[in-house]
Protein backbone atom coordinates (compact mmCIF):
# COMPACT_ATOMS: atom_id res chain seq x y z
CA UNK A 1 0.00 0.00 0.00
CA UNK A 2 0.98 3.61 -0.79
CA UNK A 3 1.75 6.13 1.62
CA UNK A 4 4.05 9.09 2.60
CA UNK A 5 7.48 8.58 4.29
CA UNK A 6 9.30 11.39 5.52
CA UNK A 7 7.46 13.91 3.13
CA UNK A 8 7.90 11.14 0.22
CA UNK A 9 5.75 9.54 -1.61
CA UNK A 10 6.24 5.40 -0.95
CA UNK A 11 4.47 2.54 -2.85
CA UNK A 12 5.73 -0.40 -1.18
CA UNK A 13 5.56 0.11 2.37
CA UNK A 14 1.94 -0.24 4.27
CA UNK A 15 0.87 -3.17 5.09
CA UNK A 16 -2.87 -3.69 5.28
CA UNK A 17 -2.29 -6.88 8.05
CA UNK A 18 -0.83 -8.29 10.51
CA UNK A 19 0.86 -11.82 11.00
CA UNK A 20 -2.21 -13.43 11.90
CA UNK A 21 -3.91 -12.01 8.18
CA UNK A 22 -5.78 -9.58 10.34
CA UNK A 23 -6.56 -5.95 8.64
CA UNK A 24 -5.48 -3.30 11.16
CA UNK A 25 -6.37 -0.03 10.61
CA UNK A 26 -3.75 2.85 10.48
CA UNK A 27 -4.22 5.65 12.64
CA UNK A 28 -4.45 9.76 11.46
CA UNK A 29 -2.02 11.99 11.44
CA UNK A 30 -3.67 15.60 11.98
CA UNK A 31 -6.08 15.76 15.39
CA UNK A 32 -6.04 19.85 15.53
CA UNK A 33 -9.24 21.29 16.76
CA UNK A 34 -11.82 23.80 15.46
CA UNK A 35 -13.35 25.86 18.43
CA UNK A 36 -16.12 28.58 18.41
CA UNK A 37 -13.38 30.64 20.43
CA UNK A 38 -12.33 33.99 19.02
CA UNK A 39 -8.61 32.92 19.96
CA UNK A 40 -8.58 29.89 19.24
CA UNK A 41 -5.82 28.72 16.96
CA UNK A 42 -8.56 27.30 14.68
CA UNK A 43 -11.15 29.63 15.31
CA UNK A 44 -14.90 28.63 13.98
CA UNK A 45 -15.74 30.96 11.25
CA UNK A 46 -17.73 31.24 7.70
CA UNK A 47 -15.80 30.82 4.42
CA UNK A 48 -12.44 29.82 6.44
CA UNK A 49 -12.25 26.05 6.28
CA UNK A 50 -12.43 23.48 3.47
CA UNK A 51 -13.60 19.95 3.16
CA UNK A 52 -11.47 17.51 0.85
CA UNK A 53 -13.61 14.05 0.58
CA UNK A 54 -14.28 11.22 -1.46
CA UNK A 55 -18.20 10.11 -2.10
CA UNK A 56 -17.29 6.54 -2.09
CA UNK A 57 -15.06 7.16 1.32
CA UNK A 58 -17.95 6.07 4.65
CA UNK A 59 -15.42 8.03 6.50
CA UNK A 60 -15.71 11.32 4.81
CA UNK A 61 -19.19 10.70 4.03
CA UNK A 62 -19.73 11.66 7.20
CA UNK A 63 -18.50 14.74 7.00
CA UNK A 64 -20.81 15.28 4.20
CA UNK A 65 -23.59 14.57 6.08
CA UNK A 66 -22.92 16.50 8.85
CA UNK A 67 -22.18 19.42 6.32
CA UNK A 68 -25.93 19.09 4.75
CA UNK A 69 -27.61 18.32 7.88
CA UNK A 70 -26.31 21.74 9.44
CA UNK A 71 -26.97 23.83 6.81
CA UNK A 72 -23.21 24.24 6.16
CA UNK A 73 -22.88 24.41 2.70
CA UNK A 74 -22.13 28.05 2.59
CA UNK A 75 -19.54 28.10 5.25
CA UNK A 76 -17.50 24.95 4.53
CA UNK A 77 -16.56 24.80 0.86
CA UNK A 78 -16.17 20.80 -0.46
CA UNK A 79 -13.96 19.09 -3.39
CA UNK A 80 -14.63 15.53 -4.34
CA UNK A 81 -11.68 13.28 -5.37
CA UNK A 82 -11.65 10.47 -8.06
CA UNK A 83 -13.69 7.37 -6.81
CA UNK A 84 -10.54 5.29 -8.61
CA UNK A 85 -7.36 5.24 -6.45
CA UNK A 86 -4.38 3.66 -8.02
CA UNK A 87 -0.96 3.79 -6.69
CA UNK A 88 -0.93 7.53 -7.01
CA UNK A 89 -3.24 7.76 -4.07
CA UNK A 90 -6.42 9.89 -4.57
CA UNK A 91 -6.76 12.19 -7.51
CA UNK A 92 -8.49 15.53 -8.78
CA UNK A 93 -9.82 14.76 -12.27
CA UNK A 94 -12.60 17.92 -12.99
CA UNK A 95 -13.43 16.25 -15.67
CA UNK A 96 -14.86 13.11 -14.42
CA UNK A 97 -18.49 12.97 -13.70
CA UNK A 98 -19.14 13.83 -10.02
CA UNK A 99 -15.70 14.97 -9.36
CA UNK A 100 -13.83 18.55 -8.94
CA UNK A 101 -10.39 19.80 -9.25
CA UNK A 102 -8.68 21.07 -6.07
CA UNK A 103 -10.48 24.52 -5.78
CA UNK A 104 -8.39 25.69 -2.81
CA UNK A 105 -4.73 24.62 -3.59
CA UNK A 106 -4.61 23.57 -7.52
CA UNK A 107 -3.04 19.90 -6.20
CA UNK A 108 -3.23 17.16 -8.63
CA UNK A 109 -2.85 14.53 -5.92
CA UNK A 110 -4.57 14.35 -1.91
CA UNK A 111 -0.81 13.92 -1.15
CA UNK A 112 0.61 17.79 -2.19
CA UNK A 113 -1.58 18.75 0.58
CA UNK A 114 -0.32 16.53 3.17
CA UNK A 115 3.49 17.43 2.25
CA UNK A 116 1.86 21.11 2.30
CA UNK A 117 1.06 20.76 5.84
CA UNK A 118 4.15 19.09 6.89
CA UNK A 119 6.75 18.12 4.85
CA UNK A 120 8.39 15.47 6.34
CA UNK A 121 5.10 13.62 7.45
CA UNK A 122 5.14 9.83 7.59
CA UNK A 123 1.47 8.91 7.21
CA UNK A 124 -1.16 7.25 5.00
CA UNK A 125 -3.20 9.85 2.64
CA UNK A 126 -6.85 9.30 3.45
CA UNK A 127 -10.15 11.29 3.05
CA UNK A 128 -11.72 13.51 4.66
CA UNK A 129 -9.10 16.38 5.46
CA UNK A 130 -10.16 19.55 6.67
CA UNK A 131 -8.32 22.39 5.50
CA UNK A 132 -7.74 25.88 6.79
CA UNK A 133 -7.12 28.65 4.05
CA UNK A 134 -5.60 30.77 6.17
CA UNK A 135 -3.14 29.11 7.63
CA UNK A 136 -2.83 26.67 4.41
CA UNK A 137 -2.79 23.52 6.53
CA UNK A 138 -5.07 20.09 7.54
CA UNK A 139 -6.39 20.97 10.80
CA UNK A 140 -7.62 17.29 11.07
CA UNK A 141 -7.92 14.24 9.11
CA UNK A 142 -10.06 12.30 11.83
CA UNK A 143 -13.62 11.81 10.17
CA UNK A 144 -15.05 11.22 13.91
CA UNK A 145 -13.56 14.73 15.20
CA UNK A 146 -14.54 16.71 12.19
CA UNK A 147 -18.25 15.49 12.53
CA UNK A 148 -18.32 16.62 15.99
CA UNK A 149 -16.00 20.01 15.23
CA UNK A 150 -18.70 20.54 12.59
CA UNK A 151 -21.80 19.28 14.75
CA UNK A 152 -20.70 21.60 17.67
CA UNK A 153 -19.06 24.30 16.87
CA UNK A 154 -20.13 25.76 13.67
CA UNK A 155 -23.66 26.66 15.24
CA UNK A 156 -23.19 30.14 14.74
CA UNK A 157 -22.99 29.90 10.88
CA UNK A 158 -25.31 27.04 10.65
CA UNK A 159 -28.99 27.58 8.35
CA UNK A 160 -30.63 24.31 10.12
CA UNK A 161 -31.23 24.47 13.90
CA UNK A 162 -30.08 20.53 13.96
CA UNK A 163 -27.98 19.04 16.95
CA UNK A 164 -26.92 15.70 17.00
CA UNK A 165 -24.83 16.09 20.15
CA UNK A 166 -27.89 16.76 22.87
CA UNK A 167 -27.24 17.18 26.11
CA UNK A 168 -28.38 14.71 28.06
CA UNK A 169 -27.76 12.08 25.11
CA UNK A 170 -24.03 12.88 25.13
CA UNK A 171 -22.11 9.96 27.11
CA UNK A 172 -24.72 7.66 25.33
CA UNK A 173 -23.87 9.34 21.99
CA UNK A 174 -20.40 8.68 22.66
CA UNK A 175 -20.79 4.86 24.11
CA UNK A 176 -22.30 3.89 21.03
CA UNK A 177 -20.05 5.20 18.66
CA UNK A 178 -17.13 3.36 20.01
CA UNK A 179 -19.63 0.24 20.09
CA UNK A 180 -20.31 0.21 16.73
CA UNK A 181 -17.40 1.12 15.40
CA UNK A 182 -15.18 -2.19 15.68
CA UNK A 183 -17.71 -4.98 14.62
CA UNK A 184 -19.89 -2.52 11.91
CA UNK A 185 -18.07 0.40 10.56
CA UNK A 186 -14.66 -1.43 10.81
CA UNK A 187 -15.59 -4.90 10.73
CA UNK A 188 -16.36 -4.85 6.92
CA UNK A 189 -13.28 -4.02 6.52
CA UNK A 190 -11.91 -6.45 8.58
CA UNK A 191 -13.64 -9.19 6.32
CA UNK A 192 -12.99 -8.08 2.96
CA UNK A 193 -9.04 -7.59 3.65
CA UNK A 194 -8.63 -10.40 6.11
CA UNK A 195 -5.69 -12.60 4.95
CA UNK A 196 -6.16 -15.91 6.99
CA UNK A 197 -9.97 -18.25 7.30
CA UNK A 198 -9.88 -17.49 11.05
CA UNK A 199 -9.02 -13.65 10.83
CA UNK A 200 -12.49 -13.36 8.09
CA UNK A 201 -14.56 -16.10 10.40
CA UNK A 202 -13.84 -13.60 13.76
CA UNK A 203 -14.69 -10.56 12.26
CA UNK A 204 -18.08 -11.84 10.04
CA UNK A 205 -19.22 -13.78 13.01
CA UNK A 206 -18.42 -10.06 15.11
CA UNK A 207 -20.08 -8.15 11.84
CA UNK A 208 -23.48 -9.67 11.66
CA UNK A 209 -23.83 -10.26 15.67
CA UNK A 210 -23.63 -6.58 16.26
CA UNK A 211 -26.13 -5.86 13.58
CA UNK A 212 -28.56 -8.34 14.76
CA UNK A 213 -28.08 -6.44 18.30
CA UNK A 214 -28.90 -3.03 16.52
CA UNK A 215 -31.86 -4.77 14.76
CA UNK A 216 -33.25 -6.04 17.79
CA UNK A 217 -32.31 -2.57 19.46
CA UNK A 218 -33.86 -0.70 16.40
CA UNK A 219 -37.30 -2.74 16.55
CA UNK A 220 -38.63 -0.57 20.03
CA UNK A 221 -36.66 2.45 19.70
CA UNK A 222 -36.68 5.25 16.45
CA UNK A 223 -32.90 5.64 16.60
CA UNK A 224 -29.98 4.58 17.91
CA UNK A 225 -29.80 6.39 21.60
CA UNK A 226 -33.52 6.44 21.72
CA UNK A 227 -35.84 8.87 20.57
CA UNK A 228 -33.00 11.35 19.30
CA UNK A 229 -31.44 11.45 15.96
CA UNK A 230 -27.52 11.76 16.79
CA UNK A 231 -24.04 11.57 15.31
CA UNK A 232 -24.27 7.89 16.43
CA UNK A 233 -26.97 7.40 13.42
CA UNK A 234 -24.99 9.06 10.92
CA UNK A 235 -21.69 6.77 11.70
CA UNK A 236 -23.76 3.45 11.29
CA UNK A 237 -25.60 4.64 8.26
CA UNK A 238 -22.16 5.42 6.25
CA UNK A 239 -21.65 1.87 6.40
CA UNK A 240 -25.13 0.81 6.26
CA UNK A 241 -25.91 2.80 3.10
CA UNK A 242 -22.93 1.16 1.23
CA UNK A 243 -23.54 -2.46 2.12
CA UNK A 244 -25.61 -3.90 0.21
CA UNK A 245 -24.07 -2.76 -2.87
CA UNK A 246 -20.53 -3.38 -2.19
CA UNK A 247 -19.71 -4.98 1.12
CA UNK A 248 -21.97 -8.21 1.03
CA UNK A 249 -20.03 -9.30 -2.22
CA UNK A 250 -16.94 -7.53 -2.50
CA UNK A 251 -16.02 -7.81 0.82
CA UNK A 252 -17.96 -11.35 1.93
CA UNK A 253 -20.12 -9.77 4.34
CA UNK A 254 -22.56 -12.19 2.53
CA UNK A 255 -24.42 -13.93 5.59
CA UNK A 256 -27.45 -11.65 4.84
CA UNK A 257 -28.21 -8.69 3.52
CA UNK A 258 -29.19 -4.94 4.76
CA UNK A 259 -32.58 -5.13 3.15
CA UNK A 260 -33.24 -8.74 5.03
CA UNK A 261 -33.17 -6.98 8.50
CA UNK A 262 -36.79 -5.45 9.82
CA UNK A 263 -35.21 -3.35 11.76
CA UNK A 264 -32.17 -1.88 9.81
CA UNK A 265 -34.00 -1.62 6.20
CA UNK A 266 -36.69 0.31 7.83
CA UNK A 267 -34.21 2.55 9.66
CA UNK A 268 -31.74 3.39 6.97
CA UNK A 269 -34.58 4.57 4.36
CA UNK A 270 -35.90 6.89 6.77
CA UNK A 271 -32.18 8.53 7.75
CA UNK A 272 -31.87 8.14 3.38
CA UNK A 273 -34.80 10.46 3.31
CA UNK A 274 -34.06 13.22 5.58
CA UNK A 275 -33.83 16.48 3.62
CA UNK A 276 -30.58 16.57 2.32
CA UNK A 277 -28.79 13.01 3.08
CA UNK A 278 -29.69 11.35 -0.01
CA UNK A 279 -28.23 13.82 -2.08
CA UNK A 280 -24.84 12.77 -0.41
CA UNK A 281 -25.08 9.45 -1.56
CA UNK A 282 -23.48 8.59 -5.22
CA UNK A 283 -23.68 4.72 -5.56
CA UNK A 284 -21.90 5.23 -8.88
CA UNK A 285 -18.80 6.23 -7.46
CA UNK A 286 -18.82 4.15 -4.24
CA UNK A 287 -19.39 1.00 -6.08
CA UNK A 288 -16.55 2.50 -8.90
CA UNK A 289 -14.33 2.87 -5.95
CA UNK A 290 -14.71 -0.21 -4.07
CA UNK A 291 -14.59 -2.83 -6.77
CA UNK A 292 -11.76 -1.34 -8.91
CA UNK A 293 -9.49 0.29 -6.66
CA UNK A 294 -8.96 -2.68 -4.14
CA UNK A 295 -7.08 -5.63 -6.64
CA UNK A 296 -6.29 -7.60 -4.01
CA UNK A 297 -9.82 -8.37 -3.78
CA UNK A 298 -11.57 -8.07 -7.01
CA UNK A 299 -7.80 -8.11 -9.65
CA UNK A 300 -10.89 -8.31 -12.89
CA UNK A 301 -12.18 -4.28 -11.35
CA UNK A 302 -15.80 -5.65 -12.84
CA UNK A 303 -18.13 -3.64 -11.04
CA UNK A 304 -20.97 -6.36 -9.78
CA UNK A 305 -24.79 -4.82 -10.94
CA UNK A 306 -26.97 -5.39 -8.20
CA UNK A 307 -28.53 -5.56 -6.15
CA UNK A 308 -31.37 -3.10 -6.87
CA UNK A 309 -32.62 -1.21 -4.51
CA UNK A 310 -35.59 1.53 -3.17
CA UNK A 311 -33.82 4.10 -0.61
CA UNK A 312 -37.57 6.10 -1.44
CA UNK A 313 -39.32 2.97 -0.07
CA UNK A 314 -42.11 4.38 2.31
CA UNK A 315 -41.26 3.29 6.06
CA UNK A 316 -42.58 2.58 8.95
CA UNK A 317 -40.30 4.42 11.82
CA UNK A 318 -43.03 6.89 12.76
CA UNK A 319 -44.94 4.35 14.42
CA UNK A 320 -42.13 4.71 17.44
CA UNK A 321 -41.91 7.68 19.92
CA UNK A 322 -39.39 10.22 18.41
CA UNK A 323 -38.99 12.10 15.48
CA UNK A 324 -36.25 13.72 13.20
CA UNK A 325 -35.39 17.71 13.70
CA UNK A 326 -38.02 19.99 12.16
CA UNK A 327 -35.44 21.18 9.71
CA UNK A 328 -34.65 17.20 8.44
CA UNK A 329 -38.51 16.84 7.17
CA UNK A 330 -39.26 18.32 3.51
CA UNK A 331 -38.87 21.71 2.51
Amino acid sequence: MNMLVDGEWRTDTYKLTNEDGEFERGTTTFRDKLRAEPDATFPAASGRYHLYVSYACPWAHRTLLIRAMKGLEDAISVDIVDPFRDEDGWQFTPDKKGCTADSVNGSEYLRELYQEADPDVTCRVTVPVLWDKERETIVNNESKEILRMLDTEMDEYATRNVDLYPEGYQDEVDRIIDEIYEPINNGVYRAGFAQSQEAYDNAVTELFDALAHWDDVLADQRYLAGDRLTEADICLFTTLVRFDQVYHTHFMCNKRFIHQFDNLWQYLRELYQLSGVGETVNMEHIKEHYYTTHPEVTPTRIIAAGPTLDFEEPHDRDELTGSPPTALLDE
